[in-house]
């Protein structure tokens, strides 16, 4: 079988993303409402997630999820991140701390013992969830529509 070289490969990569970039920009606009709802509604989760990562402040987190925003909306608003961030916080499940960087105050978040407990919680439910008989149609969903295929852990007997 003949090697192909790395030129013919990057091409194909190329025009790969050119046509995936292509469809994502010509998305019928109620396909882009969904996916819009999908970000929203894992939106809390996402940002508990995104702090258990790594210390952080809100313009950071905005900057994240526009990046990651595959036809590249305007970014998230502050309306929309910090009552996600004060939520979080007043239930304890990240703490804010006040840094000066220059003349500026910002304020950094990082998950606390009770925000890492409760994304424990839920990766044990999806984890567990199926076996159980709670969450099949989300597996199967998220299966289906994600390519996610992950073996579920064993019940220990």
């Amino acid at each position: 079988m003949a090697k192909k070289d790395s030129n013919t490969a990057d091409a194909g990569k190329d025009q790969k993303e050119r046509g995936y970039k292509f469809d994502i920009e010509n998305l019928p606009k109620h396909d882009k409402k969904m996916i819009g709802s999908f970000m929203k509604a894992f939106g809390k989760l996402m940002i508990l997630w995104l702090i258990s990562k790594k210390q952080q402040h809100g313009y950071e987190i905005m900057t994240k999820l526009h990046e990651s925003d595959p036809y590249h909306r305007k970014m998230p608003s502050a309306s929309m991140i910090y009552p996600v961030l004060h939520d979080l916080e007043k239930n304890g499940l990240i703490k804010g701390t006040w840094e000066h960087h220059g003349k500026r105050k910002v304020k950094y978040y990082e998950i606390t013992a009770e925000g890492e407990e409760s994304l424990s919680r839920i990766r044990h439910m999806a984890a567990w969830g199926p076996e159980l008989d709670l969450v099949n149609p989300w597996e199967e969903f998220m299966e289906d529509m994600f390519s996610l295929k992950r073996s579920i852990p064993s019940k220990e007997k």
